[in-house]
């Protein structure tokens, strides 16, 4: 969605199950500076799309999601097959193209284009299946603690992780995901079992995402997880992706939706519709 010179009134209306708000002229816009941030203040509004991780739901991005709307972006937090509000699905059937198609049906029958595609942890997998088929729509794509796969690669070949004979996995516990001790019960009372088809999917990577223009992998090392610190420091060594680390848990859109959204001072010539401040 776009706004041109657009600035945000900071009020909030429903529309297709995302979140919007209007807009006024330019000058009516203040710019905070801030470290990182998943969207700096921008020449126009954009769409999001915000895919969670694993035993989650489009409910864990609510805070996030309030906040890039007050700003006059639209957002689109799916909940995919099997977890979460849609946790009555059987399991059997759902697999990694399951919840991959999930995302790009909500991209399509919504119309959205020159989207910000955001990927949390699990949600990695499902955005690069995502771009293999839709990259001409998105404009950056955002990979959250998350993990990017190669080639024929599933979730299980990158953890070493050997497949359960059971159709769904339980979830870890909130403090598993070092969620702050606030959230923990609530995080608890959320997460549902995952079909384990999502992890043993092999999925075919030619690369689709390379091709976006903007691209940017965001570290929460308080989380350990040796996968996600090859993956920063492969994409640090490419100079075509932007970096950051948050301190923070796993669950950063829980954790820190504000380190996320929040504005940075900026130009239109370095990137509107980037999640980190230009450096």
């Amino acid at each position: 969605m776009s706004g041109g010179w657009y600035g945000i009134i900071r009020r909030r209306t429903a529309h297709n199950d995302g979140y919007i708000a209007d807009s006024v002229t330019r000058r009516q816009r203040v710019a905070v500076p801030v470290e990182s941030s998943l969207a700096h203040a921008a020449s126009q509004t954009r769409t999001f799309v915000l895919v969670h991780g694993a035993w989650h739901g489009g409910w864990c991005w609510r805070r996030v999601a309030d906040r890039l709307a007050a700003k006059g972006h639209y957002v689109v937090a799916p909940t995919l097959s099997g977890v979460g509000e849609r946790s009555h699905l059987p399991p059997g059937p759902i697999d990694l193209s399951t919840q991959i198609d999930d995302v790009v049906g909500e991209i399509k029958w919504k119309d959205l284009d020159g989207i910000v595609l955001v990927g949390h942890s699990y949600g990695g997998m499902v955005i690069t299946g995502v771009a293999e088929q839709l990259r001409n729509r998105i404009s950056a794509i955002v990979y959250l603690d998350a993990f990017l796969p190669a080639d024929g690669q599933s979730l299980f070949d990158i953890t070493h992780t050997k497949p359960p004979a059971s159709l769904a996995i339980p979830p870890h516990p909130a403090s598993y995901f070092y969620v702050n001790a606030t959230d923990s019960t609530w995080v608890d009372s959320k997460l549902t079992p995952h079909p384990t088809g999502c992890f043993t999917e092999k999925l075919k990577v030619t690369g689709a995402y390379q091709s976006i223009a903007k691209r940017a992998y965001i570290r929460a090392p308080l989380f350990k997880m040796p996968a996600f610190d090859d993956f920063l420091e492969r994409c640090r060594a490419d100079r075509s992706w932007k970096t950051e680390t948050v301190t923070s848990g796993h669950d950063v859109m829980i954790d820190q939706p504000e380190v996320l959204t929040a504005s940075s001072r900026s130009s239109p010539e370095t990137g509107s519709g980037v999640f980190l401040a230009s450096r």
